[in-house]
């Protein structure tokens, strides 16, 4: 009589123990290796502060920073009628998700409209830039130059998706601002970490799961009202008003020893102290008197044109030197952005770049001047591209369509690597051809250079870690000193 042998029960159970407790073991040092940021970078920081300059609309990159002399050489002619008939080909055109079926916008047209500007070479690294911007120009060997951006967004929710890496068709997220305070806090107690200028995009929110506090501070360039209700209703004393603040206080600690984990609760105690703080500090950053005529003129304040985004700047650099950690202006009024020019592209990016062009160069001269360019990283950019042909008929009043297949953006600053320029687009300005940069990749190279690792700043939300990048990006060295 032949005997099978079988695992007894108590094995197959101290088996399955083993291998059970390996698992859990494993789940709990998971557990256990989370944990919320400490405030300290991760590795060398090369920046301590952004400014983040964000152009809304969609500025043309041929006729800023990537010059296409081929779209004058076949204006009028189609695009199928040129040697460069393969920028439209199918295959090349796979990324976009589209927002809105059967908009008058995105749709492929082919008709190829010339440069509305000419470009000069500018500094020690030779780079063409617009006639547009020759005060940038005068800036070119401290900026790194990147001609290969792309997105996937082909409408103004790009706007959403270059601040926070998601599309307009996935929920909302913390956008970067968030996320560098989330990640490094506050250098300062009188003032915000993160704060905005100017009109906010599609989503005015930015700490989203990541809790209010992490929202951006709106500011005002107005002296007697640079922030709304920031000073009270009726005439108070300070010693009534710190008695009713040191009130208040006690009685929110009392309401968060009951609710410990209500981040709106921590959020609303965090700002009373620092709006407190604030009624002092915003009034005296925003008062410019104590700037020298030098200054205000070499940021443009002597026009009419350049002096509301010159006084920015120059808020901005003062915001910089009190400890504020992100600064991000926004410029181009309107639904979409100013910047958007389906009709009347070159008045309307003539006037624009007039508008920014002395700021942002006064900016990057004032802050290297005071020291201060080594460890600030200023950023500018804007959602996406336009076309190579024609919105409409050819004619004066022409325009460009959106375009996110390629686009132009720069960083100056701490750790970049001054007067290069990154990646490369075809002959039409069409798509990438070497080096493309997706927003992802500007995000983590960023995030880099203020010294954290964008695989490894996360947050617990739901169950899951996210971070800014989600599962993607890459650290694009080719732009890094």
């Amino acid at each position: 009589m032949s005997h099978i042998l079988s695992p007894t029960p108590f094995l197959r159970r101290d088996m399955l123990g083993g291998l059970g407790s390996i698992a859990v073991a494993s789940m709990l040092k998971g557990e256990e290796a989370w944990q919320l940021p400490d405030g300290l970078p991760m590795m060398p920081q090369r920046a301590k502060r952004v400014i983040w300059l964000f152009m809304r609309g969609g500025v043309s990159h041929m006729e800023s920073f990537d010059p296409k002399p081929m779209l004058t050489k076949y204006a009028g002619k189609s695009i199928g009628d040129t040697p460069f008939k393969d920028v439209q080909n199918p295959e090349k055109l796979k990324n976009v998700r589209v927002v809105v079926v059967n908009d008058a916008n995105g749709k492929q047209r082919n008709v190829i409209y010339p440069l509305q500007t000419g470009f000069k070479r500018h500094g020690q690294c030779g780079v063409e830039i617009s006639d547009w911007f020759p005060n940038i120009g005068s800036c070119a060997d401290e900026i790194a130059f990147i001609r290969s951006m792309w997105t996937t967004d082909d409408n103004h929710g790009a706007q959403v998706q270059f601040h926070s890496g998601r599309h307009m068709l996935e929920p909302r997220v913390p956008t970067l601002g968030a996320w560098v305070t989330y990640g490094l806090g506050s250098m300062t107690e009188n003032l915000p970490s993160f704060i905005n200028m100017g009109p906010r995009y599609f989503d005015v929110r930015d700490g989203h799961y990541l809790g209010p506090a992490y929202d951006a501070v709106n500011l005002k360039v107005d002296p007697k009202n640079p922030l709304t209700f920031a000073t009270p209703e009726f005439q108070i004393g300070k010693p009534e008003q710190t008695a009713q603040f040191a009130l208040i206080h006690k009685l929110n600690t009392l309401n968060a020893e009951q609710y410990p984990g209500d981040k709106t609760l921590a959020a609303r105690m965090r700002s009373y102290q620092l709006a407190f703080n604030m009624q002092t500090a915003v009034p005296e950053t925003m008062n410019l008197d104590a700037e020298s005529a030098e200054t205000k003129k070499l940021y443009g304040m002597d026009d009419k044109v350049a002096e509301p985004f010159a006084r920015q700047l120059i808020v901005a650099r003062r915001l910089a030197e009190r400890g504020v950690r992100f600064i991000q202006l926004q410029h181009g009024d309107g639904a979409a952005g100013a910047w958007d020019s389906h009709s009347g592209l070159k008045k309307n990016h003539s006037s624009l770049a007039r508008q920014v062009d002395r700021p942002v160069s006064g900016l990057l001269k004032d802050l290297k001047q005071r020291g201060m360019l080594d460890d600030t990283l200023v950023v500018w950019g804007g959602e996406f591209g336009r076309t190579s042909y024609c919105q409409g008929k050819i004619q004066a009043n022409f325009g460009r369509d959106h375009h996110p297949r390629c686009f132009s953006a720069w960083f100056a600053g701490g750790g970049i690597k001054a007067g290069s320029v990154y990646g490369e687009t075809d002959d039409f300005g069409y798509n990438t051809v070497k080096d493309g940069l997706h927003i992802h990749d500007f995000h983590a190279t960023l995030m880099h250079l203020l010294g954290i690792d964008h695989e490894r700043l996360t947050y617990k939300f739901q169950g899951r870690r996210y971070r800014l990048t989600d599962v993607h990006g890459h650290l694009v060295k080719g732009i890094l000193a």
